[in-house]
């Protein structure tokens, strides 16, 4: 590197005397497992034998790689580097391309920023558009099922290895051993697995932790503020229940709106499929069983399509796999996968339905109304009270980053909601089948008796059978619900609206079936739960029980808007390197 730190790779040579062009995957998850399993990309060896000179490298710090290991921070330079390095390995024709999946996402983004002049074309998959937003953080809130098991059971492992550092391996393991009891550790400052007086093991974490808001620490790393330097084709892969589709959607959005250049701008591709943020290759990845019973139609087309697009942008063949941009999206429930030329979709109907209700919702047995009148009369609240030492459970979701570490993928949320902490609105039940593809986001008229609290949304499928299966959900700290750079306290009992974004999806629903939102004020350990005090985030440990009332009167008419696809594309059985007919 240009400070003169040694990474190393393992480089996969074609045999061939052709100059070929170079795939780089930059990994802290070591370069000799280079993302095979589970299920996900084929062994570098196969690309190789495609005519590829292909690149593995360990990242600053970790596994065979010189220097000190910190998230995100050495990702900019030292990519740049690494392009302009693997482009000059004897037998290369100069153009470079990268993969890779989730942080090894974040290196390509990272490294695409810089604008390596040899630099083709990246293809990353599950990875977000900004690591505050949608990463650590989500709404204002700490995405604590996900970042603290990573933090140690990866990352920090991974970097304590590579340190030689006995003591502190042998304690992060012992942690490892009972994860889940560990996110019921407060405060968050003081993670003992993470040894916060021991500055050498993990100072990225308690960094993390002090810098709760949108501010200058995390904007040095933000793909969205860069998209203009960003001037490659991309090749973006998510999944609906992934723990960065939003900002993967955003990525795809923002480099069609200001990519750097006329090339990068039309030649966008996304796609979305079935997946969860591991399981999106079978047979061997663990799999939420709803997505299980997909079958091959819920299959991961990466392999295929990457080696097509690399064709196309690194040996220039045309075959039709690029030209403007596009969305595959798999729409659930139907089994089928679609395209479109843009996101939201171009034919999307936009519907509002308003919440309602003789304000008894939560209550044994009592539900809630989603009507397409807007309310027109006086109506009571509803009300529950949130207990931050009893939140309602995560039961899936979008967090990370198996389905048996992380709450994620899709499952019956029929018990959560026996809870009287859990409010849930229904629509009549639908008259034909509906698909709905899109963002969804809920204007929340809502007061609390706390200076800052949370509300979370989700949007599900109410079956005939009475199974609710969650389809996305959202969150928002009612401090940040103006700004995530500069959050302020709520009056208590004072209504406010909370605008909460919803994490797109795409389901048909059958006629009988009923479009649910639940509503409630926590999602644990998806979110680490507010303490209602408005004290710093991850500070303390003291907390306080909040009344919380949903309005749906005239002058404060909470409402759901959702993105319906007008009937008339039956989609594919099958993924398609080009859009059926």
């Amino acid at each position: 590197m240009r400070d003169g730190t040694v990474l190393r790779a393992d480089v996969y040579r074609p045999k061939t005397r052709d100059p070929v062009p170079v795939i780089l995957m930059r990994t802290q998850y070591g370069k000799s497992a280079a993302q095979v399993q589970p299920s996900r990309y084929q062994t570098p060896d196969w690309f190789a034998s495609h005519c590829y000179l292909v690149v593995i490298q360990d990242i600053r710090g970790i596994g065979k790689s010189d220097g000190t290991f910190t998230e995100f921070d050495n990702d900019l330079k030292d990519g740049y580097d690494s392009v302009e390095w693997a482009a000059q390995l004897p037998g290369t024709n100069g153009k470079v391309g990268m993969y890779g999946s989730s942080y090894i996402g974040a290196t390509q983004w990272l490294a695409a920023v810089e604008t390596p002049p040899h630099l083709t074309t990246i293809v990353p998959a599950n990875t977000s558009s900004d690591y505050y937003d949608g990463w650590t953080y989500e709404g204002g809130q700490f995405r604590l099922g996900f970042v603290e098991p990573w933090a140690v059971s990866t990352i920090g492992l991974a970097a304590a290895e590579h340190r030689r550092d006995t003591a502190a391996v042998e304690q992060i393991r012992a942690a490892m051993q009972n994860a889940t009891s560990w996110m019921n550790f407060r405060p968050y400052k003081d993670f003992p697995p993470l040894q916060p007086n021991n500055p050498a093991v993990a100072p990225w974490y308690f960094d993390w932790i002090r810098n709760s808001t949108y501010n200058d620490y995390w904007k040095k790393w933000s793909i969205r503020e860069r998209y203009p330097n960003v001037k490659v084709p991309v090749l973006d892969m998510q999944g609906w229940y992934d723990s960065f589709l939003a900002g993967g959607i955003e990525n795809f959005t923002g480099m069609v709106d200001k990519g750097g250049t006329p090339e990068a701008r039309q030649n966008q591709r996304l796609v979305i499929g079935p997946w969860d943020h591991l399981g999106w290759g079978r047979p061997t990845s663990t799999i939420a069983p709803e997505l299980d019973q997909l079958g091959p139609v819920g299959n991961s087309p990466i392999n295929e399509l990457m080696l097509a697009w690399y064709d196309h942008f690194l040996k220039g063949v045309d075959n039709g796999v690029s030209g403007k941009p596009r969305v595959d999206y798999y729409v659930m429930g139907a089994n089928r996968w679609k395209s479109a030329p843009s996101w939201p979709l171009p034919q999307t109907q936009w519907k509002t339905y308003y919440f309602s209700g003789d304000g008894e919702n939560g209550g044994a047995g009592r539900t809630g109304k989603l009507v397409e009148q807007a309310p027109s009369g006086p109506a009571e609240p509803d009300r529950y009270l949130y207990d931050p030492t009893d939140p309602a459970p995560s039961v899936g979701g979008h967090s990370c980053c198996g389905v048996g570490t992380g709450p994620q993928g899709p499952f019956d949320q029929a018990a959560v909601e026996q809870r009287t902490d859990v409010l849930t609105y229904d629509t009549e039940p639908l008259g034909t089948d509906t698909e709905l593809t899109g963002p969804i986001t809920v204007q929340l008229w809502a007061a609390s008796t706390a200076v800052d609290t949370d509300f979370v949304a989700r949007l599900e499928v109410l079956a005939p059978d009475g199974s609710a299966i969650n389809l996305n959900n959202g969150i928002l700290r009612a401090a940040f619900r103006d700004s995530l750079t500069n959050p302020t306290p709520i009056v208590p009992g004072q209504p406010y609206q909370f605008t909460i974004k919803i994490w797109p999806t795409s389901y048909q629903f059958k006629a009988g079936d009923r479009i649910r939102i639940a509503l409630s004020s926590s999602d644990y350990p998806q979110y680490a739960p507010n303490p209602n005090t408005g004290e710093p985030f991850g500070e303390s440990t003291r907390t306080e029980t909040a009344t919380q009332s949903i309005y749906k009167d005239p002058e404060h008419p909470s409402s759901v808007t959702v993105p319906i696809i007008p009937a008339g594309d039956n989609g594919a059985t099958s993924f398609e390197l080009t859009p059926h007919k």
